[in-house]
């Protein structure tokens, strides 16, 4: 009698079916995922609750919220090439104690320093727990069609998490105090680090050569100065030092992809991106991030200050369009197990976000419905989209290089984030900026916020024009950005349509 824990075989012989122990290990691997995306957005509503207690001044209020990501996304391929060497598991275990401890020492932080330091703390662990699940999600789901089902569910769950975690953060500053933002964070670890042993297998690279060091730091200066300019550049404008932010990361990036193709023991092997299906799936990866970040800020300034949505509201609000994710993840896997090719899913992908930019070109100063409709179908878009293209780059990567090939899939979605915001809200910066007449005040015509707080010191006929002219720019803007993403979309559909069935050919 067959043990229903156990690994069974597959019919073909050639691929091993994972069996209960590998998804209830995939359950306990979605633990730390969704925990880790959330933190990008749990301080949301908690700041102004730390603001009030740990007084920090204004550069210390960006660092707070700003130093996990920075350290993540700066951390990413270092840590999934470490995994392929120390082992996935290990790796795994070992973030989830540092994240465990960094989530108790946040919670009760009694000075903003503190709090900065514990957050950083927080991006070294889960720039260890991103890479390490997928990697071993690769191991343990060798099957294609099972394989493509857990990376369905680990990319719903990975867009998910990004949205809950603001809306649960306004949740439990509203019952509890604000370092409960973090200690939510320590039953999902503990159960990891009693269970992971038990569930995971550990995997690695048998013959992973010597730690090549020295790309550390080129891989961090490469990363963070072009990650930090062009997330400022939108809000603040084309100020010459976020250009030379841009401009040292990019030197540095030149420098770090000389030393991987000339040394001996390379942090990323070039071969690694010479695989069928694996820069393309990374291109692909960036241009679906530049998207939906760029999109996201919008919308969530639309709730807040176009419809005068609360915080909290404009999180709940926001929280419908998961649904569409619900049904996105377990439809891909249905039309994949249909026999639908890659690319014809992910270019369907990439032309449902486009028409979900459509719908939101489409919106007015009060359409709700129609803001959440377009975001919903953005994510559905979205969904189809990592699950495929996830699922192609782990499958062109050798299974000893799962964490590497999983670190570079994510960093380029930190880009295409960071890129997306600075693109599509330069676009709607400018619209905004022009359709303000230069007879509002200097700050209202900047940004829609500056518009609000004008207003506050306007008697109430002046400040309700002022409002309602703000709006109709805002709103002007979010339509602009929204055509120029749908063209992007467009374009990435028909290029991904032809490059994937090329490959899959």
């Amino acid at each position: 009698m067959t043990n229903p824990t156990s690994t069974t075989t597959s019919t073909s012989g050639t691929n091993p079916l994972a069996g209960r122990r590998e998804w209830t290990a995939l359950g306990v691997l979605m633990l730390p995922l969704l925990l880790v995306s959330m933190d990008v957005s749990v301080l949301y509503f908690a700041l102004p609750a730390i603001s009030a207690d740990l007084r920090p001044s204004g550069t210390q209020q960006l660092w707070i919220l700003d130093v996990y990501g920075f350290v993540l996304a700066g951390l990413l391929m270092t840590m999934g090439a470490l995994g392929d060497r120390i082992g996935r598991r290990r790796l795994l275990l070992i973030g989830a104690t540092a994240f465990g401890g960094a989530s108790l020492l946040a919670a009760y932080a009694d000075s903003a320093a503190t709090l900065i330091a514990a957050r950083a703390v927080l991006g070294i662990g889960g720039a260890t727990l991103m890479p390490s699940t997928m990697a071993l999600l690769r191991t343990m789901f060798t099957d294609p069609g099972q394989r493509a089902k857990a990376i369905g569910l680990w990319s719903g769950v990975m867009t998910g998490g990004i949205a809950l975690g603001s809306v649960m953060s306004g949740i439990l500053v509203e019952h509890f105090w604000w370092g409960s933002v973090f200690l939510v964070n320590l039953p999902a670890m503990v159960l990891l680090l009693v269970l992971g042993p038990v569930l995971l297998p550990e995997s690695k690279n048998p013959s992973p050569g010597r730690f090549d060091w020295l790309s550390v730091p080129l891989s961090l200066a490469a990363v963070l100065p072009v990650i930090y300019g062009v997330k400022e550049i939108p809000s603040e404008g084309w100020h010459p030092a976020y250009v030379v932010s841009v401009l040292a990361g990019l030197l540095f990036a030149v420098l770090f992809v000389r030393r991987q193709r000339t040394g001996t023991s390379p942090l990323i092997p070039p071969a690694l991106l010479r695989g069928r299906g694996f820069t393309p799936a990374l291109v692909l990866n960036l241009v679906a991030s530049l998207a939906m970040m760029g999109s996201a800020v919008f919308t969530t300034q639309y709730l807040q200050a176009v419809l005068g949505k609360s915080p909290l509201e404009a999180a709940l609000w926001s929280l419908l369009p998961s649904v569409f994710i619900g049904v996105a993840g377990p439809l891909t896997a249905h039309l994949v197990q249909r026999g639908v090719d890659r690319g014809s899913v992910v270019a369907g992908g990439f032309a449902a976000m486009a028409a979900g930019f459509v719908l939101l070109a489409l919106v007015g100063t009060d359409s709700l419905w129609l803001v959440l409709t377009g975001a919903g179908v953005l994510a559905c878009g979205l969904v189809a989209i990592m699950s495929q293209l996830t699922d192609l780059a782990m499958t062109s990567a050798p299974v000893e290089r799962a964490g590497t090939a999983s670190s570079l899939l994510e960093t380029s979605a930190e880009f295409g984030g960071a890129l997306g915001m600075a693109v599509l809200g330069s676009i709607g910066t400018a619209v905004y900026r022009h359709e303000m007449p230069a007879t509002a005040p200097a700050e209202a015509r900047e940004t829609l916020g500056g518009a609000l707080a004008a207003a506050g010191r306007l008697p109430g006929p002046a400040a309700e024009t002022l409002l309602r002219t703000a709006r109709e720019a805002f709103t002007g803007g979010m339509q602009g950005a929204a055509i120029a993403g749908a063209v992007l979309l467009v374009l990435a559909a028909v290029g991904a349509g032809l490059t994937l069935r090329r490959i899959d050919a």
